[in-house]
C-alpha cells in the first residue's frame, strides 16, 4: 500500500478518537504539544500548547528526520528505528512511528521527564495504532465511511449555480 495521506482519509469521528487520545496523553505526561505528521510530511493533527514555529515547515523535516533515520539504522542492520529522542537545553522531543505511516512528536519541556514521556506514550501509540489500521483498512478497502468533507464538492457547484 503507498504510504502519503493520499491514499487514506479520516472521518470526523476519527479526529474526534485521535483528539481525545492525545489530549489524554498530554494530560498524563505534562508535555507541551503533540503533532502527528504522515511520513510524507503532511501535518495531520496538532493538540496543545500551538507551536511558535510554522508548523508545516517542521512537518516535512520531521519527516525526513525519521526518514534519514531509516536509513541509519538499516546501515546498522536494523530494519528501522521505532523512536527517536532529541534534546534541547530547554526543549526536547520524542518521535514514534505510528502504523509505519504516521509519526508522533511530542515536545516538552522540563516540566516533565523523557521517562514519563515514554511510559505514557505507549498506551497512545497502541491507541493511535489500532484507530489508524482501521483507517487505512477502509481507504483500503474502498468502502470508507463519509469522510469530513464528504459532499463539499457538491456543496460548492451548488454555491456557483
Amino acid at each position: 500500500m503507498a504510504v502519503g495521506s493520499a491514499s487514506w482519509s479520516f472521518t470526523e469521528d476519527d479526529f474526534g478518537a485521535i483528539t481525545t487520545s492525545l489530549q489524554r496523553f498530554l494530560a498524563d505526561s505534562n508535555a507541551r504539544c503533540a503533532l502527528l505528521v504522515d511520513r510524507t510530511g503532511q501535518l495531520v493533527a496538532t493538540v496543545g500548547e500551538q507551536p511558535k514555529f510554522d508548523p508545516t515547515a517542521f512537518a516535512t523535516l520531521t519527516a525526513a528526520d525519521f526518514s534519514a533515520n531509516d536509513q541509519l539504522a538499516r546501515l546498522i542492520g536494523e530494519t528501522d528505528f521505532n523512536s527517536l529522542f532529541h534534546q534541547g537545553e530547554k526543549e526536547s522531543m520524542y518521535l514514534a512511528d505510528i502504523a509505519r505511516r504516521v509519526i508522533l512528536v511530542v515536545l516538552f519541556d522540563n516540566r516533565t521527564t523523557l521517562g514519563l514521556v515514554r511510559l505514557k506514550m505507549k498506551h497512545t501509540i497502541d491507541e493511535l495504532s489500532k484507530l489508524f489500521q482501521e483507517v487505512f483498512a477502509r481507504g483500503a478497502s474502498g468502502s470508507a465511511t463519509p469522510s469530513v468533507l464528504a459532499g463539499a464538492d457538491d456543496e460548492i457547484d451548488k454555491l456557483f449555480q
